[in-house]
């Protein structure tokens, strides 16, 4: 089966938006698999607007000239992806980043380009055409460059097949399908279509639904069509973002197992906003860093860093790089929240072992407050282990106590004391 475990990478878009170059990816691939893959990061993943010649930041242009072939298939730009030339696509790219012993992704959005459909081209492997595809009405409220698909006929199915068999050709191990996620439920039908071309196109991909939030009472659809789907719209370094996690984090921890994960977004961490700036670092706090990392790896939500790697700080680097804590992803399961109030949370997750349990601490006020885990909450008749970001040992008969800088976070790896 397919992602067993919360997939764990790298995006291209929040630190280059819908311009980020074959440079800046194979950089990034170079650097993950000599300092991050034996922590388990292995995925890189080219982001919105590969076929787009003139991108050059987070914005979108409306109507904007995109690379197809003669089937209306999107084609890497060449002058921002040079070894797609001659009609390569992005296979040596992706063969460049397996070579480095990694899996490669792209983005996409839903449907078909609007360029495709008003060209009347045909669908790759069929008898089927664009136009008769493309629904018009169907229109992203944000990227105008696609038309929906007409889910109920064979065009649209068979216009789906025609790219991820293409996709299969390139060697992509990861697709982001984008305005998509919480498009329920007139998207309903599109993404059991894609799901079902991602499926049969004769390659093993995740296949990740963009943006949220996803619709709650959908987490069953969702765990049949996809191996992970948001549950925030973009998430980006601020506070007020963060602490709102904890109630979407509540509701879909259950839905979490393997194949299928809620996903809280990228990681905005270290260097973000490069087209923007090449100095711009992370808002988040030290503090807030540990918060957010604690509390994605308790929900066991994928991890996708979103800072240009390369650039990598110390603190940035210890966050990426605790084995410890990034072990919770693979070894926890049932995570739930024993309270949540308005200035604090408790996480606790068995292990699959039977061997301890893990249980998180956040401060979520603006003082430093100490927040606790009784070994009567735990169920246990008292607590010993250790702190998993300083690695400080704990034994304690009565209680987990610790005193917690505004918004910090504290995990623990807990056993009952003996």
């Amino acid at each position: 089966m397919i992602a067993q475990t919360p997939p764990m990478g790298w995006n291209s878009w929040d630190c280059y938006g819908s311009a980020v170059t074959e440079e800046a990816v194979l950089q990034n691939a170079e650097y993950m698999a000599s300092v991050l893959k034996p922590y388990g990061w292995e995925y890189i993943v080219v982001d919105i607007q590969w076929s787009r010649a003139n991108a050059s930041d987070h914005s979108y242009e409306a109507f904007a000239d995109l690379t197809m072939d003669e089937y209306g298939r999107l084609l890497p730009a060449v002058n921002r992806f040079p070894s797609a030339a001659g009609g390569a696509g992005f296979r040596p790219l992706a063969d460049a980043v397996h070579a480095l012993g990694l899996k490669f992704g792209i983005h996409i959005m839903r449907g078909l380009p609007r360029m495709a459909a008003h060209l009347r081209l045909p669908i790759a492997d069929s008898s089927c055409f664009c136009h008769t595809a493309a629904d018009p009405h169907s229109v992203c409220a944000w990227n105008p460059d696609m038309y929906g698909l007409r889910c109920g006929t064979e065009d649209a199915a068979a216009y789906y097949r025609s790219i991820f068999r293409l996709y299969a050709s390139w060697g992509v191990d990861f697709v982001k399908c984008d305005d998509i996620a919480r498009e329920y439920p007139q998207c309903e039908r599109e993404i059991e279509l894609i799901s079902e071309a991602c499926r049969s196109c004769g390659r093993d991909m995740v296949l990740s639904l963009s943006p949220g939030p996803a619709p709650l009472d959908r987490a069953e659809h969702l765990k049949k069509y996809a191996n992970m789907w948001r549950i925030t719209d973009d998430f980006w370094d601020d506070w007020k973002l963060l602490k709102a996690m904890f109630e979407r984090a509540e509701k879909w921890c259950i839905h979490a197992g393997p194949g299928h994960w809620p996903d809280a977004d990228m990681l905005p961490v270290g260097a973000v906003r490069q087209c923007e700036d090449p100095e711009n670092r992370s808002c988040f706090t030290p503090a807030e860093l540990r918060t957010m990392m604690t509390l994605w790896c308790m929900m066991r939500s994928p991890l996708m860093i979103g800072g240009e790697m390369t650039k990598n700080d110390g603190e940035t680097l210890a966050l990426l790089t605790n084995g410890d804590l990034l072990e919770i992803l693979r070894e926890s399961w049932s995570a739930h929240p024993l309270r949540t109030l308005p200035e604090e949370s408790v996480w606790i997750a068995p292990r699959r072992d039977g061997r301890g349990f893990y249980a998180a601490l956040f401060n979520l006020g603006s003082r430093r407050r100490t927040v606790s885990l009784t070994a009567q909450e735990a169920e246990v008749a008292s607590l010993s282990g250790k702190e998993l970001w300083s690695g400080k040992p704990v034994r304690t008969a009565g209680a987990v106590r610790v005193s917690l800088a505004p918004h910090d976070a504290a995990v623990f790896l807990l056993r009952q004391g003996g």
